[in-house]
C-alpha cells in the first residue's frame, strides 16, 4: 500500500557524484543490496544521524570519520542493520571501509558506511566485501535511480526528488533520494538520505544547512513513534560547478537554502505516502501556539494516537479522539474551550465541544480522501508547526509482525 501515484521523478546528474550498485546477497540472492557512492575530490559532507543510544555500528564509525578525513565514499547495505552486534559490529563496518577504501585508493576514514535492515544480526560482511569491487565498476553521475530502489527495505517503491536553479548566471542542481516506511520517527531524521549538490559550500555552513533541512523535513515526520538506530541524513556538496554559495548574494543564498529544503521535504513526505500499510497522507497543522515545542507536543501526541490512527484507517470521523489526544498532549495551562479543531475547511470542535455548523456527513467527506489536513487552533500565541503523518491499517501489522520471515 502507499498513498498517491507512483511517479519516480526525473533525476538530474550532479557533477562530482557517482553512485554504483550492487547485489551482496544479503537478504535476497540477485537482489541490488548495495549501493556505493563517490564523491569527487574537494567534496565535502554533513550529516545528521540518529539519537538513538543503541544506534548502529555503522552510524558510530561514520559520525567518527566524518569529523576526520574529507569524506571520499559512502557505502549503505540493506538487508542488515548491523545494530545490537557490539564489538564485533563495530569491526565489520571496518572491514566495509577499509575494502572500499583499498578499491578507490583513499584512507578508510574517507569512507562512511550505512546499513538498514534487520536488527540484532551479524553483517554478513564477506558477501559486502566480495560484491563492492562490482559497485565500484558501476559507480556513473546516472546511477541516482539504480541506487534510489537498491537502498529500499520495506518500501515499496523509491524516493527521489531533484531540482535545478540558476544562480549568478550558472545552473546548479540539487538531487536526492532516500528510504524509509517504518520505524520512522524523528530524533533526527527517521530513514537513509542522499541529496548532493554541484554547488560549493563551506564545511561549516554545509553542516548547518543540512541540520536545518532535517529538522524541518525529515524531523516533522512520524509514521509509528519509533527511532531507528540507523537512520542517517547526508548532504554533499561537490563544488563541481566552482559556484560558491558564499560569494552569492544574500537573495541569492536563500535561494538555494530553499530549494535544498524543498527537497529534503519532498523526501521526507515520500517516507510518509509510502509509510507501512499507510491508506492516508496526513497533515496535523497545529497553529497559535505559545512556542514551538508545544505546537509540536501537541502535533505528535495527535499524529501518534493508535486511535486517531485507526480511526483515519476507517475513515471514521471519530472526532473525540482528536480532543483526548490534544487534552492529554501536556500543555500546561490549557483553555480548551479557546481551541478549535479542523478537517480540512470543516470546523468540527470549539468551545470545548462540537462545533454546530459540524455534521457528520461533512465529517465523513473529508476522512474518505487519501489526504487528509486535520488542524488544530490552540488560539494561545503566535507558534505554527506542521507534521506529516499516516494511518494504521491492517497491513501495518502484517509487515512488522512478519518483517523477519
Amino acid at each position: 500500500m502507499a498513498v498517491g501515484e507512483d511517479c519516480f521523478p526525473i533525476m538530474h546528474p550532479v557533477p562530482g557524484f557517482r553512485l554504483g550498485t550492487a547485489s551482496a546477497g544479503i537478504k535476497k540472492p540477485g537482489r541490488e543490496d548495495l549501493v556505493l557512492m563517490a564523491i569527487a575530490p574537494g567534496g565535502r559532507a554533513a550529516g545528521v544521524f540518529t539519537q538513538n543510544a543503541f544506534c548502529a555500528a555503522p552510524v558510530q564509525l561514520a559520525k567518527a570519520h566524518l569529523a576526520g578525513t574529507a569524506t571520499r565514499y559512502l557505502v549503505t547495505n540493506t538487508g542488515n542493520a548491523n545494530a545490537g552486534t557490539g564489538k564485533s559490529g563495530r569491526i565489520n563496518a571496518a572491514r566495509v571501509c577499509e575494502k572500499v577504501a583499498e578499491l578507490g585508493d583513499v584512507e578508510p576514514t574517507a569512507v562512511l558506511p550505512f546499513s538498514t535492515g534487520v536488527i540484532g544480526e551479524p553483517l554478513p560482511v564477506e558477501k559486502i566485501l566480495a560484491a563492492l569491487p562490482y559497485a565500484i565498476d558501476a559507480l556513473s553521475e546516472d546511477g541516482w535511480t539504480s541506487a534510489a530502489k537498491s537502498i529500499l527495505t520495506t518500501d515499496t517503491r523509491p524516493k527521489g526528488a531533484s531540482v535545478q536553479l540558476t544562480l549568478a548566471g550558472q545552473s546548479i542542481t540539487i538531487t536526492g533520494i532516500a528510504k524509509g516506511a517504518g520505524m520512522i520517527k524523528p530524533n533526527m531524521a527517521t530513514m537513509l538520505a542522499y541529496v548532493a549538490t554541484d554547488a560549493q559550500i563551506s564545511a561549516t555552513r554545509l553542516q548547518t544547512l543540512v541540520s536545518t533541512a532535517a529538522e524541518c523535513s525529515f524531523n516533522r515526520i512520524t509514521v509509528d513513534g519509533d527511532t531507528s538506530t540507523n537512520d542517517a541524513a547526508m548532504l554533499v556538496a561537490t563544488g563541481a560547478s566552482n559556484l560558491d554559495i558564499d560569494r552569492l548574494s544574500a537573495e541569492e543564498q536563500t535561494r538555494f537554502e530553499l530549494a535544498v529544503i524543498e527537497v529534503f521535504i519532498s523526501l521526507a513526505q515520500q517516507v510518509i505516502r509510502d509509510g507501512e500499510g499507510a491508506t492516508k497522507f496526513v497533515t496535523v497543522r497545529v497553529t497559535g501556539g505559545g512556542d514551538s515545542a508545544e505546537c509540536l507536543a501537541v502535533a505528535y501526541t495527535v499524529a501518534e494516537s493508535p486511535l486517531v490512527k485507526t480511526a483515519l484507517f476507517a475513515s471514521d470521523p471519530n472526532w473525540g479522539r482528536i480532543l483526548a489526544a490534544i487534552g492529554r498532549a501536556g500543555i500546561a495551562n490549557l483553555n480548551v474551550d479557546a481551541i478549535q479543531v479542523y478537517l480540512d475547511d470543516v470546523l468540527i470542535a470549539e468551545d470545548g465541544g462540537r462545533a454546530a455548523s459540524y455534521t457528520e456527513q461533512l465529517g465523513q467527506s473529508v476522512m474518505s480522501q487519501e489526504e487528509i489536513t486535520i488542524e488544530i487552533r490552540l488560539n494561545r500565541g503566535e507558534a505554527r508547526e506542521t507534521v506529516w503523518t499516516t494511518d494504521f491499517s491492517h497491513e501495518y501489522v502484517t509487515i512488522n509482525a512478519e518483517y523477519r520471515t
